[in-house]
């Protein structure tokens, strides 16, 4: 049944076959010149050119973009928005203990000017302040839950009937349920908004122009190029036009399912009244969430990484995953079983060895960069332009004077060591979720040293 439900599922990305998707932008022709320079269409980049322009309206803006705005990780994400800053609350207080109520702040404020911009330029993504469950699927979950809930003062534990009453499935042995910090939202749609939003405010935006050489304060594409007074480098996973800094993050594969819509019958036997998107506590873990039109979208457990940090489009279909994660999936809900898929597909984001984003520039201050959100980035990355500009402006902000902001990671080392790590990583991850959350002697050296891999 299990390989059945997967039959007729398509190797597309749902998000970005919404009937709503805008016809794509010209490529760039010949030179021009800006004011500031964006490279990359995802929503780094975007809100990088928005935020430019409502912070200082007279700036001429141009955005670059290799394909099509929004068609990388941040229109194939699951579309969840979290407010932290830092990949979760407990990496936060690990690596800024000194800080980290100010990050929580920025964090919060962050997540609701996110919101209000979609409110303001009537993005419809459907942005739902939903919360979100952290499962215990483990007996150790439970403890672990129990003592992230003593610092967030928002949450609540459930017991097992609690969580089951939230979400009916004979796995959860109890819940974290955090009801502020969370928004759902379609990741195709928001991109698609903000770009609109840039267009509305001036930007000029070119798809299918992908940047070859960034040279000082030009850029260059196979038929165009810019010179700008300064430069914004978004480039998410892919490698940075900036050399020294593609030893910083690794790209991961991450695997996703969507099922066709529940029925009436089928959503019932669920639950899910609060509609909140739902993670498990475990170090290899799943997310879900349900669409606006009762699909449920089924993706994580196993990072990807490829020997020389490959890119490539031909590794976004794992059969062997995409089994495995179906499996899963009705382990979950075995009430659904009979429901089918219909999409399956992959996505590549970029990991730090801090799991969050970090910050520099180059070329005397005429460039920025922010790289390394780890899987989180749906509302940081707005966080993260506003960094960049605050950089290349020379603005004394709040965020710049974050030593968050300041530090750098430190680097993933030369292959293959780097394969073989992340490999020992991931093994030890797993064996640490099959004996209670017992971290071996290569994950506590990796916590002592401050490094790690994760999505």
């Amino acid at each position: 049944m299990k390989l059945a439900a997967l039959a007729g599922a398509e190797p597309r990305v749902f998000w970005l076959e919404d009937k709503s998707a805008p016809e794509p932008l010209p490529a760039l022709l010949g030179p021009t010149t800006a004011d500031l320079a964006v490279v990359g269409g995802g929503y780094t980049g975007l809100w990088t050119a928005l935020r430019a322009k409502e912070r200082y309206p007279s700036l001429d803006v141009v955005l670059l973009e290799g394909d099509v705005c929004g068609s990388a990780a941040s229109g194939r994400n699951g579309g969840f928005c979290d407010a932290s800053l830092t990949h979760g609350y407990a990496n936060g207080v690990a690596r800024w203990p000194s800080e980290i109520e100010e990050l929580e702040r920025l964090g919060l404020e962050n997540h609701r000017a996110l919101g209000e911009t979609i409110r303001r330029y009537r993005i419809d993504c459907d942005w739902q302040l939903t919360g979100e469950l952290t499962v215990a699927t483990e007996p150790h979950h439970l403890e672990e839950l129990a003592a992230e809930a003593a610092d967030r003062p928002d949450a609540r534990l459930l017991d097992q009937d609690a969580a089951r009453a939230e979400i009916h499935s004979p796995t959860y042995l109890g819940a974290l349920f955090d009801p502020s910090r969370t928004s759902l939202v379609e990741p195709a749609r928001l991109a698609w908004g903000l770009r609109q939003a840039c267009l509305d405010h001036g930007v000029r935006i070119h798809e299918h122009s992908a940047v070859t050489r960034l040279h000082s304060r030009s850029l260059h594409t196979a038929t165009g190029s810019v010179r700008a007074d300064r430069i914004a480098l978004a480039t998410n996973a892919f490698p940075s036009l900036l050399r020294r800094l593609r030893l910083y993050t690794v790209p991961v594969y991450d695997l996703v399912l969507v099922t066709e819509p529940l029925s009436h019958a089928q959503l019932a036997s669920v639950g899910w009244r609060g509609r909140q998107g739902v993670g498990d506590a475990s170090n290899l873990f799943h997310y879900y969430r349900l669409t606006r039109d009762n699909r449920i979208l089924w993706g994580g457990y196993l990072p990807l990484y490829y020997f020389g940090s490959r890119i490539d489009p031909g590794l976004e279909q794992r059969n062997s995953i995409h089994t495995m994660l179906a499996r899963h999936f009705f382990q979950t809900f075995p009430q659904l079983e009979g429901l089918h898929f219909t999409h399956r597909w992959g996505g590549v984001i970029d990991t730090s060895t801090r799991f969050c984003a970090f910050y520099g520039t180059a070329h005397a201050g005429h460039t920025a960069y922010a790289l390394g959100y780890t899987g989180l980035g749906v509302a940081a990355t707005r966080f993260g332009a506003d960094v960049i500009l605050d950089l290349l402006y020379g603005e004394s902000t709040d965020r710049t004077h974050l030593q968050m902001v300041r530090d750098r990671p430190l680097p993933f080392p030369p292959e293959p060591l780097r394969t073989a790590g992340i490999r020992l990583t991931r093994w030890s991850m797993h064996q640490a979720d099959k004996h209670a959350g017992h971290r071996n002697l290569w994950l506590r050296t990796l916590d002592a040293m401050g490094l790690g891999f994760d999505f």
